[in-house]
Parts: structure tokens; C-alpha cells; sequence
């Protein structure tokens, strides 16, 4: 346990050689590479770069905790760096002066994963983290280190740990027969750091506060459930989580406070009186949501984001976790009816069901096959979209509305749109339902039969009768203005998508435009099928671009980075967007812009050839299905080019000065870090 951090991994002048959180990173990985504890140090900073880009790590009283768990870590490894002036990784208070690099194996043991986890309740006491700063050489500070992880045993979880209640010896005003009881789950992405801060601090608020508390830390070693026993004789219950808490259901009927987990490590205090107070109100859950601390609606949107966030925040992720389950309908389903297209031609769709005819050694009746089972898995577009906004609002309960609200707006030809708004509708009725004060007697059936009967019936009623049609109007306008665009509007449309599916390498923007593409597809017309194709057109060129400048000039790459772009070529001959977000969370500032410059290029030049494609999915493989290939294929070209050459220039441009030729930013060793 204590070779986890040596000498070695310890920097106390850190400041010497880091400013920013990234170059404090890199300077702490190295050490781990020169200890061979990490195989590979662009593939790890990548994997720590994704993990921060999810939530921040820093915590309030100067402390950094960047951490991953990364296939390119050989062992699981601790680095300690401590800068005088600080440094940025997104704590409230400000900078951090105690910085500890995480490095977990992808499939590290759960012995080890304890043991940072222990680290990280360490990091919640003053008195260690006062006795890092004072420390004056590293070989102390790495024991001091280890003796703090070795001297205190792994506090255990769920129904093993002991109450953190009040002793009477203690306190010495009288305490009550019957304390206050909480449970809470805490939890994070990664489950080595945030989960155990979060729970030791809740831990330390509730001894101060005269409370009994549980904890269960679903971490990355494991949990262990709560008994039930404990969970029924709580009185109130507090999730402090970025990942949705595992059997949730569990804590139905009981006031609860839903927040993000640093809310846990940062304000234990505040979350324990919402509690109390939500209990002396009567307030209770159906166990499919929770409110915010601050006293909000219901809402496990808060799974994986802030507690506070606003609501365009919160819309955003609502109609983010309805597309990204849409996905993987509109690949299957859209590859299925394009391979039945190219097997079965262009009249494949006047086929007979193959329910009723179908001949084994007949082409075209396999054709069929594929086009049919595409159709099929194609139809669930919009109740899959709209039931998982829904569930991304409401949790489970959300998603029979959302499904029944989805498959109106089918039925009455809303399409998209439709699906967008059956989908709010219903997860704002299930909320609602859930915010009101329910008999004891009946919480048991609420969320299987209570809350699902009334919001099917109330979101049916109003997608019939009151929105649907003016919706499905509105549905009609827009098909119309897009058959209709030509010219220049065709032009200016083109840009908009490229930037859009290339601004973020399949975030949220790409998205948005993404789903604006394949909701056309629904009800198929010119217009319609030009978009879909200057959306995939964009969408190709990220990658594509960063293989081949990898290829033409490789030296401006790091080794890794010209492997990633080998990898590259297929990604984006797949149409997978996202097989450039390597080399832009390694360089951002210059692999964005130029991204999004050939995304433009190729999107207006894939409307202005009036290119159209019938498949959502598929890149290349998918030419049979383009209107124009010819031409299709020169507009990709054209993206790729423009993207290549605005990304070899920017990365030739930099770190260059008079009487030098340009180095690379990274090079593969520290010993290749040589100016020509």
C-alpha cells in the first residue's frame, strides 16, 4: 500500500513548472511514466481531460483531485504536487494548492480502489491537509501520506458503517430518545474521489448536528446496499450523486434532498436542515425524483450535472437524454433500410410484407427483410425520443407518458416536433403528480400504477385534442420550407449544420443538428433528404481531416496522436464524429476551428450540388443511397481539405520564434523535446 506514492511522485514546487490545471497534470504524469506506473502519457492525459470535462475537481479549502481510470495505467498510482500560488481547477473558493493526481487501472481491484478511496475521506480533515502544506521534503510527504491512508481503516459502506450520531458523552446537552435519522447515497462518474468526500463529509455535518447517518457510497469498489431495516426507519434521505443512484426505488416515500455530489462535499451542513425541514413539512417522493436542496421540483436531471443549474441547463440535458436513446434506433433502423435499398434498388419500399411472401433464394425478398425491420426499428424514433426526455425529467415513472405522448404524435403526424413536446408534457405532468402530498396508503402503488394511469391519460388528452394539431401544423410548415429551399438559403443551411456537427465532435450541438437531420427522415421529402446529407457530409470531416494531416505532416502530432489518426481514416468513413475528440481535448484551440471551418465547407457544398441521402447513418458505405455521389463525395473532399490545411497551418504556427524551426508541443519522450 504505501509503494501507491513515493518520493518520487512528489512535487512541493509545483508551481515551478505548472500554471494550469493541464500542465499540472502532464507534469505529475510524467513522474508516473518515469516510474513506469504509466504506459502511455498522451492516452492517460486524455483520459484525465475527459473525466474534468465531465465536472471539475476542484474542492473547496485549495485542494485539485484530477483522477481516472485509464487502460493506460500499468498500476494504481498516487502523485502529490503543492503550487504557492495556486492553481485553477474549478473549486468555488478559488485556486488549489493541493493538487493529487488519481491514477486507477480500468480494471483495478477493489483493495486498491479502497484505499484512494480512504484517501479522499482524508482530504476532508484539516489537520492532514494543514500537515501537507506545512511538510518540507517529499520523501515526508509521501510518507505522511501513506501513514494517513494505512493508519485509518476504510470506513465501510451501506448498512456496515456505524450511525455517526451523537455519543452521550459527547454532547453534553440532553439528546433526544428517538434522533433524527437520515440515509444518503453519494456517488460520481468515476467513483474514486467525489463519492468518499462527499460521504465523509456528510458524516462529519450530521455528528455536529446531532444526527444519525448512514451512508451507502456506490464507488467504484463496490457498495453495499443498505439494509432495509435502516431505509424504513429513516427519517429523511439525501442523494448526492452524478450517476444515477442504483435501486432507487427503494427510498420511496421518504422527504428527500436530490443534489449533485461536491453540494455534498461543500455544503453537508445546508443539505441536512433541507432534509429536516422538508420532514417537519410532510414532504415525501414517489422514489422516482427528488427537489434540489434549494427546494425545487423534482427532478434526477440533477443525476448528471449541478444542483443549481438553470433551466435552459436543465432542458438541454432533458432533450439530450431523449436523443442520445434515440441513437442507436436511427443506426440500426436507417443501416437496415439502406441495406435494404442497395440489395432491393430504389422500389424496395412497394415490397409485400414478408410475413406473407417471402422466397429463400430470392434477393429481393431479403431485401425486403432488412427494409421492413429497418421500417420497424425506424418507427420508434419519436416515442423513444419523447419517452426518454420524460424519463430524463421524471425518472421511470416518466416513461409510459412519454411513450403514449410519442406514439400520438405519430398517429396524428406532429413527427418530431411532436415528439419533442409530448416528451416535456409528460415529464412535467409526472412532476407534478409526484410533488403532491400522498396518503401513506397508497405511496406503495404510486409509481406502478398511480402515477402512470393518471399522466397517460392527462398527456393523451392533451396531445389529442389540445397541442397535437397545432403542432402537426407547425410539423407541416417546416417540411414545406425545406422542400422549397434553393440557392443561397440552401447555402446559409449547409453552413449552419457543418458548424453545428462540428463545433463539439458529437456534443450537444452536434446533437441538435444531428436529431434536426434524422427528424426529416420521419416523413421523408427533397428537403428533408438534402439536410440529412449535409449533416452526415459535416459530420464525416473532423476525423478524416486529423488523419490525414497526421499523414501529410505527422511531425506536428505526437505518436500517439498519429496512431489515433490511422484509426481516424474508418471513424470518419463510418460517419463517427467523434473519432476527432482526441486530438481536440489534446488542442482544442486549433482543432475546433478548423473542424468547424470544413464542416461549413462540405455542408453548404452538399446543398448547393443538391445531394440527397436516405440513410441517417452509414458514411461511405452508404453511396448507393446518395442523390449525386459523384458530386456528394467532392463536397466531403473539399471539407476535409479545408479542414487539413486551417489545422496544419495553426499547429505550424505555433511556438515558433526567430532563428527556430517549429517543435512539436507534445513529443513522444522528454528526451525528444529538442529545438532544430
Amino acid at each position: 500500500m504505501t509503494e501507491m506514492i513515493t518520493a518520487d511522485l512528489v512535487d512541493l514546487q509545483l508551481d515551478l513548472s505548472a500554471e494550469t490545471k493541464e500542465a499540472a497534470a502532464r507534469s505529475l504524469a510524467e513522474r508516473m511514466v518515469g516510474l513506469g506506473r504509466v504506459s502511455d502519457l498522451e492516452g492517460f492525459l486524455a483520459d484525465v481531460a475527459a473525466r474534468e470535462a465531465q465536472m471539475p475537481t476542484g474542492l473547496d479549502g485549495g485542494i485539485g483531485i484530477p483522477h481516472c481510470r485509464s487502460a493506460h495505467v500499468v498500476e494504481p498510482t498516487l502523485a502529490f504536487g503543492r503550487s504557492a500560488r495556486g492553481i485553477d481547477f474549478g473549486a468555488p473558493d478559488g485556486p488549489a494548492d493541493l493538487i493529487f493526481l488519481i491514477a486507477a487501472p480500468a480494471g483495478a481491484d477493489d483493495a486498491h480502489l479502497t484505499i484512494l478511496s480512504s484517501l479522499a475521506r482524508q482530504l476532508m480533515d484539516a489537520e492532514f491537509t494543514d500537515a501537507l502544506r506545512a511538510v518540507d521534503d517529499p520523501a515526508s510527504a509521501a510518507a505522511l501520506i501513506s501513514h494517513g491512508r494505512v493508519a485509518e481503516e476504510p470506513a465501510a459502506t451501506g448498512a456496515a458503517e456505524q450511525p455517526t450520531g451523537p455519543r452521550p458523552d459527547d454532547d453534553p446537552d440532553p439528546t433526544p430518545a428517538e434522533p433524527f435519522r437520515i440515509v444518503a447515497v453519494t456517488s460520481c462518474p468515476t467513483g474514486i474521489a467525489h463519492t468518499y468526500m462527499a460521504a465523509e463529509s456528510l458524516e462529519n455535518a450530521a455528528r455536529e448536528a446531532g444526527v444519525e447517518l448512514v451512508v451507502e457510497t456506490q464507488g467504484s469498489a463496490g457498495f453495499t446496499r443498505l439494509d432495509p431495516a435502516v431505509i424504513a426507519a429513516a427519517d429523511g434521505v439525501i442523494f448526492a450523486h452524478d450517476v444515477p443512484v442504483r435501486d432507487k426505488a427503494r427510498f420511496a416515500g421518504k422527504p428527500t434532498v436530490d443534489v449533485n455530489v461536491k453540494a455534498g462535499i461543500n455544503r453537508p451542513a445546508e443539505l441536512i436542515t433541507d432534509v429536516r425541514e422538508k420532514a417537519a413539512r410532510g414532504e415525501t417522493t414517489s422514489g422516482a425524483g427528488a427537489g434540489a436542496a434549494s427546494g425545487s421540483a423534482p427532478s434526477p436531471v440533477d443525476n448528471a450535472g449541478d444542483g443549481d443549474d438553470g433551466y435552459a441547463t436543465k432542458l438541454r440535458k432533458w432533450l439530450m437524454s431523449g436523443v442520445s436513446y434515440m441513437v442507436p434506433f436511427v443506426a440500426a433502423g436507417g443501416l437496415l433500410i439502406a441495406l435494404g435499398f442497395a440489395i432491393g434498388g430504389w422500389k424496395i419500399d412497394k415490397a409485400p410484407s414478408v410475413a406473407d411472401h417471402f422466397v429463400w433464394t430470392d434477393h429481393t425478398s431479403w431485401a425486403a427483410l432488412l427494409f421492413q425491420i429497418g421500417g420497424l426499428a425506424f418507427a420508434f424514433l419519436v416515442p423513444v425520443l419523447a419517452g426518454y426526455i420524460a424519463y430524463g425529467m421524471a425518472d421511470r415513472p416518466g416513461l409510459v407518458p412519454g411513450f403514449v405522448g410519442g406514439s400520438v404524435a405519430v398517429t396524428i403526424d406532429a413527427g418530431f416536433l411532436g415528439g419533442l413536446a409530448a416528451g416535456l408534457i409528460a415529464g412535467a405532468v409526472v412532476m407534478g403528480i409526484q410533488r403532491l402530498r400522498i396518503p401513506a396508503v397508497l405511496r406503495g402503488i404510486m409509481p406502478v400504477v398511480v402515477i402512470p394511469l393518471i399522466s397517460s391519460a392527462v398527456v393523451g388528452f392533451l396531445m389529442f385534442l389540445v397541442v397535437g394539431k397545432p403542432i402537426a401544423s407547425l410539423q407541416s410548415a417546416l417540411t414545406d420550407w425545406l422542400e422549397g429551399l434553393s440557392g443561397a438559403n440552401a447555402i446559409i443551411l449547409g453552413v449552419i449544420l457543418g458548424l453545428m456537427m462540428c463545433f463539439d465532435l458529437g456534443g450537444p450541438l452536434n446533437k441538435v443538428a444531428y436529431a434536426f437531420a434524422i427528424g426529416g427522415l420521419t416523413h421523408p421529402t427533397d428537403g428533408s433528404l438534402k439536410v440529412m446529407a449535409a449533416a452526415m457530409a459535416a459530420g464525416m470531416v473532423p476525423p478524416l481531416a486529423m488523419a490525414l494531416a497526421t499523414t501529410v505532416r505527422g511531425r506536428l502530432f505526437t505518436k500517439t496522436e498519429r496512431e489515433n489518426g490511422k484509426a481516424a481514416w474508418f471513424l470518419g468513413a463510418s460517419f463517427i464524429t467523434e473519432g476527432a475528440i482526441p486530438f481536440a481535448a489534446a488542442d482544442p484551440l486549433r482543432v475546433i476551428p478548423a473542424s468547424m471551418a470544413g464542416g461549413a465547407v462540405a455542408g453548404a457544398l452538399s446543398m448547393a450540388f443538391g445531394c440527397t441521402l436516405r440513410a441517417p447513418h452509414g458514411g461511405v458505405f452508404v453511396v448507393p443511397l446518395i442523390g449525386s455521389p459523384l458530386l456528394y463525395l467532392v463536397a466531403i473532399a473539399a471539407g476535409v481539405c479545408v479542414s487539413t490545411a486551417v489545422v496544419v497551418l495553426l499547429k505550424g504556427a505555433r511556438k515558433t520564434v526567430p532563428g527556430e524551426t517549429p517543435v512539436m508541443d507534445v513529443a513522444d519522450s522528454k528526451e525528444s523535446r529538442v529545438a532544430v
